[in-house]
């Protein structure tokens, strides 16, 4: 486990948000600019203001950030980035927003999927060079205003639903199911949004790369909420790990199962 750990603190109009105890940058490529953790912080923060607040800089200078350097949250160089922009910075959003569950849990809702759900596939083989990239949505987590959407992309993602009529006429890929993962999001008296099932047969040998998150940890409910599912990938029913690189055949199917959103309060 690579934990982040955030500390808030209120004081005479101006909030301070600590990752001190955070860890260290990793080799791997899941450590984050400082530009990055901030932009998660100012997210949250903007998502609580009023819709008709300026994101300019004199709204978030109240807030100040302090990040050790050298940790996963502000990398020295040439730490490997690329995964921190579409997944650490959900963790990030993730932290602040259980941080503030603790004082203003009328207002904060569950954990949602959490993850861009990256995948990335293609071939170099002469005559039959192809790439392609996709994220895919998950739940979204309840609160107290409602119950979470389903299959959406949530928090810090900002990528569309690709079509699969678009999918299957460029590349050689037939989607086989595309789908509500039906009963992922957690229960409560808000439920959290379901995920997707999103299934992909090769119709030539490719080679692929998973980027995913929240498939061993799953997103916290609250207020008495549970959580969602955590997500899963397989290859011809097999499990695969969050983050992988492997070669596929033709006739092989690929399946992403995504996570389901938390749920909001206690039947009690």
């Amino acid at each position: 486990m690579i934990p982040i750990c955030v500390g808030l603190t209120v004081r005479k109009g101006r909030m301070v948000v600590d990752f001190s105890g955070t860890a260290e940058q990793v080799p791997g490529n899941i450590n984050c600019p400082f530009s990055v953790a901030a932009a998660a912080v100012y997210y949250v923060f903007r998502c609580l203001m009023p819709p008709q607040t300026p994101a300019c800089a004199g709204t978030f200078r109240p807030i100040q950030l302090q990040a050790p350097e050298g940790s996963l949250l502000n990398a020295r160089r040439p730490a490997a980035v690329a995964a921190g922009n579409v997944e650490t910075s959900s963790r990030v959003v993730d932290a602040v927003l259980g941080a503030l569950t603790q004082v203003l849990p009328a207002f904060i809702p569950a954990a949602s999927h959490g993850s861009m759900n990256n995948l990335a596939m293609g071939s170099d083989q002469a005559g039959n060079r192809w790439d392609y990239y996709e994220t895919i949505g998950g739940g979204m987590g309840a609160g107290g205003a409602g119950g979470g959407l389903s299959g959406r992309q949530t928090h810090m993602t900002n990528t569309l639903n690709t079509p699969i009529e678009v999918v299957e006429n460029r590349f050689p890929l037939r989607v086989i199911r595309y789908a509500l993962r039906r009963g992922s999001g957690g229960t409560g008296r808000r439920a959290g949004g379901d995920g997707l099932i999103r299934e992909f047969e090769f119709l030539s040998p490719a080679e692929v790369t998973l980027l995913t998150e929240r498939r061993s940890h799953r997103p916290w409910g609250i207020d008495g909420g549970s959580p969602g599912l955590s997500g899963r990938n397989l290859l011809d029913g097999e499990s695969l790990p969050g983050k992988a690189s492997l070669h596929v055949e033709e006739g092989q199917r690929l399946t992403i199962k995504t996570p389901g959103g938390g749920g909001w309060g206690s039947w009690q």
